[in-house]
């Protein structure tokens, strides 16, 4: 089993949930406001011309401080230390600093720092921003936020000594692992908007983003190195700098993106990349979900109005995508690891074209969660069971000769909020176990 390096650690993620005191008309800050004891958020009366209010986010004023990151420390702005080790990377550490309220914009913006070094020279730094587009303030001290609407942007380098890849194909067989070394630096932007008013069920989301590639020996004990075994792949991708479009289009009648409890979703996807070496590849893809509500099995369900009501689900979601043009291995579509396969390590099959397909059973545990302080809060404890399967081939016409590739598991889901979900999931396969640690479902 390996386990990931995470940009928002579970301590970081506290700082989700931490609620910040709401300062009332008199100047005192009260935590509770807007929130019942047991954690519950009662819905509010919201405004007359909000259009699909289901798609609208309620951040109560019990959880909303002003102030800079030192005044909002362990409320909506966390430091979290990173430790970590591995044989073949050795001991390492280093930082996390999330703000949920950054720039003290009344939860405007969100931002997180990265920062990680090990002894053996793996490193990570990384920034990522983003800005929701439509807020409303409500009279009685909270903020609404139309969680569709979004600017996005990233900042980055990486150097990874551990990346693992097993030739082209589903019929690889484990036996065929080679490791390699990668340093990434990325740069990008993007948004993402609702069609044609705020709420929407058309959702359109386009980035930019600017990458460059560097590879060298892997450093995986016992195991070749990539450009060993497949030297033409290495040298191709080595030193590339590729410049991606991504952009996704659907219907999309979910009530939420991040932790929907109804409704569809229908896309499609067109991902472009312009290489240094002159090379056009796009990776293009059709996408589908559909989620269920069930009746509660380990709790009573809603209790009146809630913003976030205990709800369990079957979800159900898939994907095909095919690939036209060159593009360097590592970019290539893949399954394996935090969100396709789990049962396999990431990025366990490689090809041009991949189908894959998902089953989940989401319910709740602990229905309102815990409280640690008067201010931090987990509002969600559940459980997930799934079982996902697919392939990978050389073209999509050839999806129907790949190897049947399945896995299935169990996960742990605790919920910051109803956007923030973050996923503890073993998965298990003909290969063994997996174990991945990750932020927001897995589709």
């Amino acid at each position: 089993m390996r386990l990931p390096l995470l940009a928002i650690t579970p301590l970081a993620l506290l700082s989700l949930v931490a609620s910040a005191p709401a300062q009332e008309p008199g100047g005192v800050y009260d935590p509770h406001q807007g929130l019942d004891p047991d954690g519950r958020i009662p819905k509010p009366k919201l405004p007359d011309d909000l259009d699909h209010p289901e798609r609208w986010r309620y951040t109560p004023p019990g959880r909303i401080k002003p102030g800079g990151v030192l005044d909002r420390f362990l409320v909506s702005s966390f430091l979290s230390p990173i430790l970590f080790s591995e044989q073949d990377i050795g001991f390492g550490g280093g930082f996390a600093l999330t703000d949920v309220d950054f720039r003290d914009q009344r939860y405007r913006e969100f931002a997180n720092i990265l920062f990680t070094y090990s002894e053996e020279g793996q490193q990570a730094y990384r920034i990522n921003w983003s800005r929701w587009l439509h807020v409303r303030d409500l009279e009685s001290g909270g903020v609404l936020r139309e969680e569709r609407g979004r600017l996005y942007g990233r900042l980055g380098y990486e150097k990874t000594l551990t990346r693992r890849f097993f030739g082209l194909g589903s019929e690889t067989p484990k036996s065929a692992e080679t490791s390699y070394t990668e340093e990434l630096t990325a740069v990008g932007f993007g948004v993402r908007v609702s069609l044609p008013d705020p709420g929407s069920d058309w959702l359109l989301r386009t980035d930019l983003q600017a990458e460059h590639h560097g590879l060298s020996k892997g450093r995986v004990s016992d195991v070749p190195s990539t450009e060993q075994v497949f030297p033409e792949l290495s040298e191709a991708g080595d030193g590339e700098d590729q410049l991606w479009l991504l952009t996704s289009l659907g219907w999309d009648s979910r009530d939420c993106i991040h932790q929907p409890y109804e409704g569809k979703r229908i896309g499609c996807t067109a991902n472009v990349a312009w290489g240094s070496g002159g090379d056009f590849g796009a990776i293009l893809g059709i996408d589908a979900q559909h989620v269920f509500a069930l009746p509660p099995l380990l709790h009573r369900g809603a209790m009146g109005k809630e913003e976030n009501p205990p709800t369990d689900v079957l979800a159900f979601g898939g994907f095909v995508q095919d690939t036209v043009g060159e593009l360097p291995y590592y970019s290539l579509p893949t399954l394996g690891g935090t969100h396709t396969l789990r049962g396999y390590i990431q990025n366990r099959f490689t090809d041009r074209a991949a189908a894959h397909f998902s089953a989940e059973y989401r319910l709740s545990l602990i229905p309102r969660g815990m409280t640690f302080t008067d201010t931090i809060r987990i509002e969600r404890v559940g459980l997930c069971f799934f079982y996902e399967f697919g392939t990978v081939a050389e073209g999509i016409e050839d999806l129907h000769d790949g190897r049947f590739l399945d896995s299935y598991g169990f996960g742990l889901r605790v919920a910051f909020s109803r956007e923030a979900v973050f996923r503890v999931d073993w998965g298990y396969s003909d290969e063994g176990t997996n174990f991945t640690l990750a932020f927001g479902n897995s589709f």
